[in-house]
């Protein structure tokens, strides 16, 4: 039987079917709510080892889970890399075609389809952070209830002991008393919480040889190590360290027409939070010995953000050694000398 080409528009609660054949003529589109058993009646109207395509959108781990094990050739496109023009008539069914088409046209552009337990631990990488993002919003509250009441913080850091014990000894009208209360007690339940997660996450990464070797770098530590080895994963993908940095949108954007070329600002796509976490470390530190003198002369001449973001390239290209080979040799080498 001849191969085909299926292009499923996935959405929560239904999706499109479009099957084409390798002359990219209809064969059949079908819409189906998206119970698993439905969803794989549907698609298995398409011969054994046909490519499908899934758009990487909201919920796609099951669907890519549930083909693979029917035997089909799973692909998961790139949002961001598709380029589906101004179309006038933009419906479900136009979608499914065009990733159908795009793939048998070899212009598809690709996601990776993280094995299961990367996916896991991502979970955890990511959860972990959205509790502190949501942990910081409760603090943040804190401050705007003494705000209100004229009250300044006695310390920067109003989580320290000292900073607890003006909390304490705060005199307010109950609305405010209780508010406070409240949000401390959530507080602490959050950062019991994300205690529980730094373990786990440790306890599931501290025999990787990558996982060990980035915290090597300076500005990263067990939180940013789990968040390069989650988000990266299986870091031989990438051909080069270039090439991960681009992926991580640290590289300008390019555009070239005729004889104009302009390269502006990062292009801030791919993985948000490696990105993040690759600015953080070079935040407080500089990237340490080995960058600092290039981070202050770059930062002198094009001032700090650019530096940061800029040897934040640098201590990725590193974390790509670091991941591919278990060990940073020049890091090592700097060591011993």
């Amino acid at each position: 039987m001849a191969q085909e080409y299926v292009g499923i528009d996935l959405h929560r609660r239904r999706s499109v079917i479009y099957r084409m054949d390798q002359a990219g003529d209809k064969i059949d589109s079908v819409r189906v709510d998206n119970e698993p058993s439905n969803f794989a009646k549907a698609v298995s109207a398409a011969p054994v080892g046909s490519d499908v395509i899934v758009e990487a959108t909201y919920g796609w781990y099951w669907a890519a889970d549930l083909l693979e094990e029917m035997g089909y050739r799973v692909h998961l496109a790139n949002p961001h890399g598709n380029d589906w023009g101004h179309r006038r008539v933009k419906n479900d069914e136009r979608d499914a075609r065009d990733l159908a088409d795009l793939l048998r046209l070899g212009r598809l552009a690709e996601a990776w389809i993280a094995p299961p337990k990367t996916r896991e631990l991502r979970e955890m990488v990511r959860f972990r952070m959205k509790l502190c993002n949501l942990r910081i919003g409760l603090k943040a509250q804190v401050h705007a209830v003494m705000a209100k009441n004229g009250i300044l913080p006695s310390r920067g850091d109003m989580w320290g002991p000292s900073g607890s014990a003006q909390l304490d000894s705060l005199e307010l009208p109950d609305a405010y008393f209780n508010r406070i209360a409240v949000l401390r007690d959530l507080v602490e339940t959050y950062e019991r919480e994300i205690g529980f997660l730094d373990r786990d996450i440790h306890r599931l990464l501290c025999d990787d040889a990558g996982y060990n070797a980035v915290q090597a770098i300076y500005g990263v530590g067990p939180v940013f190590a789990a968040i390069f080895v989650a988000e990266i994963g299986d870091v031989t993908r990438f051909g080069s360290a270039k090439a991960l940095c681009s992926w991580a949108g640290l590289t300008p954007i390019h555009r070239e027409s005729d004889t104009h070329v302009h390269r502006g600002k990062i292009t801030k796509q791919g993985s948000r939070l490696v990105r993040w976490a690759a600015i953080e470390a070079v935040a407080r530190y500089h990237g340490g010995a080995p960058f600092r003198e290039r981070f202050e002369a770059i930062a002198e001449r094009r001032g700090k953000s650019k530096a940061n973001v800029a040897i934040a390239r640098r201590v990725l290209t590193l974390v790509y050694y670091g991941l591919r080979d278990g060990d940073i040799r020049c890091l090592a080498d700097q060591e011993a000398a």
